[in-house]
Parts: structure tokens; sequence; C-alpha cells
């Protein structure tokens, strides 16, 4: 009888029963939890979006490297696209050579790396703008990431916009035209365009046979004083000509593929490998390039044709408008060359009468020396520059690299390759030394004209996501 008792003990199982049947019905009936859920972090996006993300962002900033972008515009463009994306936390570093990106998903998923070779150089400027296009339209919403990487494929895989004989006009353009703006006659801009044409066509089959771009830069600073040395002893220059300023013409020109810019830039952002490694390219090319014209002016000296160092650029009052439209020109024919849009001729030539405009203003009227004066004149093309890029979607790489054609110390670097075959080494170093610091005179003062114009207003991409992360203090320290 006593086990039939109705003991305390009973009774708590018999309510304890009750209380787990009811909170079962309720779970059944997809009520409210008796206990509180685990709070987790946002999702995490999977490996095939991370990776979907992490190859567009790679894809881009290879064009833009390849096209002598500066790291920290490809690395800030980059990210940007890595955020609209959906990757807030990622890495960028790129190495001169290879670009690594690295995406971080907290503490719940390890991250994703990947690494991309930049195995070449091409001057492409309408694919450049095609991909800031692209860049634009995906960060204001009107495409998505797989809309963006098929629209990418297609730019990177078009071919150029203009057959090469037109890039190899505006080459020989360009050189008639500093001809014409360091004070040359006619005829002797005419040499140079024939003589910078057949240069370009020389280095276009010896690119097709893969030579290394040391010995190309090599042939033509030799057809470049060879051609002229030939045509002096032809008797093609009439008297007065100077046949010295189609040697400068045509090194203005090899000059112009050098990355000056961006090797300044970089060094000045902060990203001294990579301008470590532009630095050891244009030395090695520059050398090249000084054996070449070096190489020609022994030849011209043992069959007797000498091969005098033109004076300064003349700066009469009635040659400065000449000049001055020959450096629009200049400019202009530079971005046909690496086939620009139509559109942007203009505005190089712009750029390129506005610097060259104050270069002559400041040296012959200011009495100003080449290094200030051309450091000057590169502000006043950085401005120009950095002012369509917050009005216009036009690339600023394409103003600015055409904008600053004319300014190259093709004349200078010239009389110092002269001086080390002629008068000594020690008066040539000092002549090229010279010729190096106008070049980074007129990279720093790029750089400095695009800062100073610099939106500092216009956020490097958009509104970061909350960071991924299973450990909610994580996610509010983050």
């Amino acid at each position: 009888m006593a086990g039939h008792l109705d003991g305390p003990a009973d009774r708590l199982t018999r309510r304890l029963r009750g209380a787990l049947r009811r909170d079962a019905r309720r779970l059944l009936a997809a009520g409210p939890p008796t206990l509180p859920m685990l709070v987790v972090g946002p999702e995490v996006p999977d490996d095939s979006r991370v990776q979907e993300v992490l190859d567009l962002a790679m894809r881009i900033g290879e064009v833009l490297l390849s096209s002598g972008e500066s790291v920290d515009e490809v690395t800030a463009t980059m990210l940007s696209v890595a955020r609209t994306g959906g990757l807030p936390a990622v890495d960028v570093d790129i190495t001169f050579t290879s670009i690594t990106m690295c995406c971080h998903r907290g503490r719940v998923a390890p991250p994703v790396t990947s690494m991309r070779l930049v195995r070449y150089r091409a001057l492409d400027l309408t694919r450049l703008a095609a991909v800031r296009e692209i860049v634009t339209n995906l960060e204001s919403g009107e495409l998505d990431v797989r809309r963006a990487a098929a629209a990418l494929s297609t730019a990177t895989q078009a071919a150029h916009p203009y057959p090469r004989w037109v890039a190899t006009a505006g080459w020989a353009l360009l050189a008639a035209a500093i001809a014409v703006l360091l004070g040359g006659a006619p005829i002797t801009g005419l040499i140079a365009f024939v003589v910078t044409g057949l240069i370009d066509r020389a280095g276009r089959l010896l690119n097709r046979w893969q030579l290394p771009t040391f010995f190309q830069q090599v042939v033509g600073g030799l057809l470049a004083s060879l051609c002229t040395v030939g045509l002096l002893a032809a008797g093609a220059f009439p008297p007065g000509a100077r046949p010295s300023l189609v040697v400068a013409a045509s090194i203005t020109v090899l000059l112009s593929g050098l990355s000056v810019v961006s090797t300044v830039q970089d060094a000045i952002t902060g990203y001294y490998v990579t301008a470590a490694g532009r630095v050891a390219e244009i030395g090695l090319l520059s050398a090249g390039l000084l054996t070449g014209v070096v190489i020609g002016l022994k030849v011209g000296f043992q069959v007797g044709v000498v091969l005098e160092v033109s004076g300064d650029v003349s700066a009469s009052a009635g040659q400065f408008g000449i000049s001055v439209a020959a450096g629009a020109v200049g400019a202009a024919a530079y971005a046909l060359a690496g086939y620009a849009p139509l559109r942007t001729l203009p505005l190089a030539g712009a750029a390129g009468a506005a610097g060259w405009g104050v270069y002559i203003l400041l040296t012959h009227v200011a009495a100003a020396g080449p290094i200030a004066a051309t450091g000057v004149a590169a502000v006043v093309v950085g401005v120009f520059s950095g002012l369509l890029k917050r009005t216009t979607r036009v690339p600023t790489l394409v103003v600015t690299l055409a904008g600053i054609t004319p300014l190259l110390p093709g004349l200078t670097a010239y009389r110092g390759f002269y001086q080390l075959a002629v008068q000594g080494v020690a008066e040539g170093l000092v002549t090229v030394t010279l010729a190096l610091a106008i070049g980074l005179a007129l990279a720093a003062g790029v750089a400095l004209g695009e800062f100073i114009t610099r939106d500092r207003h216009r956020q490097p991409g958009p509104t970061p996501v909350p960071a991924l992360t299973n450990d909610p203090q994580d996610a509010e320290r983050q």
C-alpha cells in the first residue's frame, strides 16, 4: 500500500513531465522557444563566391598594372571591387610582376588566397578606359559580379580599336612633332617621322620574335643614330638644319614607353618593392638605348660623319605658337599610338599644349632652370588630369602620359649620350644625371598635381558590410 502513496517526489516528476510536454507542443507548433537561440555572426560567403569575386578583382588589377597604373591606384580599385562583391576583409599585395589577394572569413572558415602573375606590359588605352567603365558600373550597381566578369572578358579579348599601322603613324607623328617643338625645320620633322616609323616596324618584328626588350631598345637607338648618319652623309639635310634633333625625337619616343611616373608614384606612396622593380626596368632599358645610340655615333665617327649636339630649345616670340601647337599634336599622337579612344585625343592635346607652354614660359621668360620648369609644367598636367578625373570618366593615365610626353628629356639625354661617346665619361654622366633629374621632376610634379585635385570626400569603395565572424564580441569590435 505504501508504494501507491502520492509523495512529493512523484508530484514533482509529474509536473516536470507536464512542463516538458507543453514545451514540446509549443516547439512543434512553431511557437517561440523557451531558451534564447545562440547568436551567430553574418553569413560567411562560400568558396565559390569568394573565388568569383577574387578572380574578377585580380583580372582587373592585371589590366591596370600592365597598362602602367601605379600600385596605389591598382590596390584601391581591387579593394573597391572586392567590397562591392561582398568581401569586406581583403588584403592585396602587389610586387611589380605578381598580384596576391587574400579574403579573410573570420574564425568559421579558412581564408582564401589567390595569386596572379603579370607577364606582359601592353599599352592599350581603349582597353584601360573600358575596364574603368566596368569598375564604375559595378560600383554603381549597374552590373553584378558575373556580368562584370563577362564584360571584362569581352574587353580584354577584343582587338585593338585601330589597325597596327595607325599606331605606327602615331609614333612617327609624335617624333615629327617633337622635332618641330625643339626648333627643327619641317624637313627635320619629316625625316624624324620616317625614321621613327622604321624603328617602330622593326620593334614590332623583333617583338614577334620574342627578343628581350633590352635588345629592342638597343636596336631602336642604333637605328635612330645610324639612319640619321646615313641621311646626313647622303645630303638629305639642307644647310642650317639640325640633324641631331632627329635622334633626340626618336629617343623621346623610345623613352615614352618607360613607366617613370608610376615609379615615382609608387615610391611616394610607400610601395618600395614595386618602385625598385620599376627603377631596375627603367635603368636597364635606358642602358640599352644608350648602347644603341653610342654605337651608331661611333660608326658615324669612323666614316667621317659627326652628329653635333644641337643647342637648347628656341623660344622666339614667332615660334612660341608653333612650338605649343607641336606639343599639342605630339601629345595627341601619343594617345593615338596608345590606342586611346578618339574622344580623348583633344583632351590629350590640350594637356600637352598646357604643359609645354608653361615650360617654355618658365625657361625663357622667367629664366627658370630645366628641372624646376619641368616640375611646374608637370604639376599643371597633373592638375588638368585630376580635374578631368573628377568631372569625367576619362582615365587619368590617358591624359597624364600624353601630356608629359613633350616634356620628356629626349634632347638632354641625347646630349649626354653624345658626350659619353665623344667628350669623356665625366661630362657625359653629368648630363645624363641631369636628364634623370628632369624625369624625376616630371613624375613628381604629376603626382603632386593629382594629389592637389584629389576628391577627399570620395569614399574608396562601398560601405563595408559587417565583419565575417561567429563571435558577437569580435563583430562588435570590428
